[in-house]
């Protein structure tokens, strides 16, 4: 027994290993459409894959824009999208962080007046972002608030193709900029006019999930001689609602433990990331592991470990039916082994005769003698019980012998 009971403990030993041993938890995020965002979490996804993180980080092969994103997430193709905080709000899809600001760049060709009514936008080719992106529909609201027709203007899809006007959502990038050294931004009014009623505060007041935003002076060189007003919406990472709150909670620890390394790459975006993120713009319900991690309720070991814990009992159960029925299986042996010895000292008594000599006496008692002793041999190599069978046999034995120096 006492071997059977080493082997059930190192069993459950190696179960217990293999529930603490859990690797990373592996998080598919949809490669962005646009091409400033899929640099981002591409180098997101390389450092991820070059720190020791509680959670990795693949990337999918199909780029997504934002609608395409949150079906894929909302079907299980993928687990987390970087999103725009613009798009509609849904009801399985949560945030789990906002990342970095977009900001919305409005800019004319040099030479091109500033759009103020509908004449100033006739035959225009307008870079508005592509259809159902958050850069369309400020263009076209400013569209609708002119007057402005469909036939009025017409879209181009690359700013590259000559835009008299461009709108567009986009992280702070001097060097995209420079590449357009033509365009002239727009400012939506003074810093001094942001919280007095001017233009950019009636953007917000309509849309809460805005914020007003001012890009200095210099930022985009000769672009910028003056502080442009402008507006911003955050990049959020967004996932299903029902992804375990402990993932969440650990991703959210390994993008924050990582910002040092994102802000040396670019130090625009991710250099105001905290650990107390503001999340009161979110067109999203929260992820129950971003409300956990804002209140710093860290997920217990066996919430961290459910996955890894279920599959472990479900061993360790299989473990114990197993060691049982080989429990069985061993006392079955030993059981058949004291048959045999039952079975030899009947046959002993049955072969001898009151009539037979002396000596065939003598043998007999010989062999129940040895017989007995094979038996104790086993007991003590615990190839024998000693149990109620074994007890049994004993006394068949002093019986028979008993009997044999009755006959002498």
């Amino acid at each position: 027994m006492p071997e059977m009971t080493r082997v059930l403990l190192f069993l459950f030993f190696l179960a217990t290993l293999a529930a603490c041993e859990d690797g990373p938890r592996e998080l598919r995020l949809v490669t962005p459409v646009g091409t400033i965002d899929r640099d981002i979490v591409e180098e997101l996804a390389e450092l991820f894959d070059n720190e020791r993180v509680l959670t990795q980080i693949i990337l999918t092969e199909e780029t997504m824009s934002g609608e395409e994103a949150l079906d894929a997430i909302a079907s299980g193709k993928a687990d987390v999208a970087l999103i725009s905080n613009s798009q509609e709000f849904r009801r399985d899809i949560a945030t789990i962080v906002p990342l970095y600001p977009t900001v919305l760049h409005v800019a004319r060709r040099e030479g091109f007046a500033e759009p103020t009514a509908r004449g100033d936008l006739s035959d225009a080719a307008v870079f508005a972002g592509t259809s159902g992106s958050a850069s369309r529909a400020i263009f076209e609201r400013i569209a609708d608030n002119i007057g402005l027709a469909d036939d009025d203007y017409r879209y181009v899809t690359d700013p590259s193709e000559i835009a008299d006007l461009v709108v567009v959502f986009a992280p702070i990038a001097p060097e995209r900029i420079a590449e357009f050294p033509e365009l002239r931004l727009i400012s939506m009014g003074t810093p001094q006019e942001i919280g007095n009623g001017g233009s950019v505060d009636a953007a917000v007041l309509l849309n809460p999930h805005f914020r007003p935003f001012v890009i200095p002076v210099g930022t985009y060189g000769e672009s910028t001689p003056e502080p442009i007003v402008t507006i911003a919406v955050d990049k959020i990472l967004v996932t299903r609602s029902d992804l375990d709150s402990a993932v969440v909670y650990d991703l959210i620890s390994d993008i924050l433990r990582l910002r040092p390394a994102l802000a040396a790459k670019r130090p625009g975006l991710f250099q105001q990331l905290s650990e107390d993120f503001d999340v009161s713009r979110s067109r999203f319900v929260l992820h129950a592991g971003t409300q956990d991690y804002l209140q710093r309720s860290e997920p217990t070991i066996y919430e961290r470990y459910s996955g890894v814990a279920e599959v472990a009992v479900t061993l360790l159960v299989a473990v114990f039916s197993a060691s049982f029925a080989g429990i069985r299986i061993f006392r079955m042996r030993r059981k058949n082994r004291i048959d045999r010895f039952y079975a030899a000292a009947i046959g002993i008594r049955n072969a001898f005769n009151e009539s037979d000599s002396e000596e065939k006496r003598n043998q007999a008692i010989t062999k129940i003698r040895q017989l007995q002793d094979d038996a104790f041999d086993k007991l003590v190599d615990e190839k024998l019980s000693a149990d109620e069978s074994f007890r049994i046999f004993i006394t068949l034995c002093n019986d028979i012998l008993r009997q044999l120096s009755r006959s002498a």
